[in-house]
């Protein structure tokens, strides 16, 4: 009888190999992958046509002007290269955090690419990882199509065409992604290994940081109230250590800059020396005061849309450290006096703000809306893209 009991019950569900899952995790991501492949690629083939007719070449256009050149330089030679413009004023390369041009370095002392090449790779690469880094976040929130329209919608941004230069938003957006999904899964110990990573790619990344602390101050608030303070560090001391170590990127670089220039606040020094610094809005301000009233009148109503962006994630009540990275990603672009030209793209790895539109259009009776709505936007980010890249001034 206990034998009959045995062969009758099913067999236990083996667990796969680490391979497999990834596998089939990439299997299930393979139409977001192939989506934004998709808009991007449409993308390079506008930029290719338009540039051609131009006489000017789209590879250098991606790959060998503004940012992308100091990132190579420093991968070439390492730090230490100052610049000096025509009013006196100085751009320090420490600026740069160092993470793309060690990945440059590595691929091009590797491989038979150039150091150009090597960053248009990993741009690339990194590209179809954040995709793919964002499905993941989409599905697991609201299901796999708007995974896909996620993924869609973020290869048709306006500035997309950075997410094909040798610049670092698609690593940086990479590691975000794929930061919130594991904090999303309770895998703290990942997503601070990855916020890490991205505290070496780009200063936003503070954002990052504050997700995981605003979310895991939150957890623990919520656990205090329910079970009481006894063990409490102790039943979260991986989500604590995850924590702990996610700023280290960031600010290894600024203990590395301030070593370097003998000074406590050199990053922040270097940082203003090239008209970045934290200004409360008053530079946008200025800006927006300063634009013919037709232009000034646009802008208003951009900003408008993207409050509106905001408000939509608020009341989708979007997980905390989603919705708390996205603010934060949209408050460090408009706070800072930067060159405004470069605000939409500091604000690209912002992939949350666009969670709502991904949900409305992945409606079952809206199939044929979003193709249409993802190909009239591929169009028009492609054609703005060309004409952006074919001009003088940086992205």
């Amino acid at each position: 009888m206990p034998e009959q009991q045995t062969r009758s019950r099913p067999a236990a569900p083996r667990t796969p190999a680490g391979r497999h899952r990834v596998t089939a995790a990439l299997t299930a991501a393979a139409p977001a992958l192939g989506a934004y492949a998709a808009v991007r690629a449409v993308g390079l083939l506008v930029l290719h046509l338009w540039a051609s007719a131009a006489g000017k070449d789209a590879v250098h256009l991606l790959g060998g002007r503004w940012d992308s050149v100091w990132y190579q330089r420093i991968a070439e030679h390492g730090y230490g290269y100052t610049a000096t413009l025509p009013d006196g004023s100085l751009h320090p390369d420490l600026a740069f955090f160092p993470l793309l041009p060690a990945l440059e370095r590595a691929l091009a002392e590797l491989t038979p690419l150039t150091v150009r090449d090597a960053g248009l790779l990993v741009a690339w690469t990194a590209g179809l990882l954040a995709a793919w880094g964002m499905y993941a976040v989409g599905a697991r929130l609201h299901g796999r199509r708007t995974g896909v329209l996620l993924a869609a919608l973020w290869g048709v941004y306006p500035t997309a065409f950075v997410q094909s230069m040798a610049y670092t938003e698609t690593l940086f957006t990479a590691l975000a992604a794929w930061a919130l999904y594991a904090v999303l899964r309770d895998r703290w110990i990942v997503a601070g290994a990855l916020c890490v990573a991205a505290g070496l790619t780009r200063p936003s990344a503070a954002a990052l940081v504050a997700a995981l602390g605003v979310s895991a101050v939150a957890v623990l608030v919520r656990e205090y109230r329910t079970a009481g303070g006894d063990g409490l560090l102790r039943r979260n001391r991986r989500m604590l250590a995850g924590v702990c170590v996610a700023p280290l990127g960031w600010l290894g670089h600024v203990v590395f800059v301030a070593v370097r220039e003998s000074s406590p606040f050199a990053y922040f020094e270097v940082q203003a020396q090239w008209g970045n610094s934290i200004d409360g809005g008053r530079a946008l301000a200025a800006f927006v005061v300063g634009l013919p009233l037709p232009a000034a009148l646009g802008l208003c109503a951009a900003l408008g849309l993207l409050a509106w962006l905001v408000f939509l994630c608020v009341r989708q009540r979007q997980p905390l450290p989603v919705l708390v990275y996205g603010l934060a990603i949209v408050v460090v672009s408009l706070i800072g006096s930067g060159y405004f030209g470069s605000r939409p793209r500091l604000m690209m790895p912002a992939f949350p703000l666009l969670l709502p539109p991904a949900v409305a259009l992945a409606g079952p009776r809206t199939a044929v809306r979003a193709a249409v709505t993802v190909t009239v936007l591929a169009l028009g980010s492609a054609a703005y893209g060309a004409w952006t890249l074919l001009g003088s001034g940086p992205p």
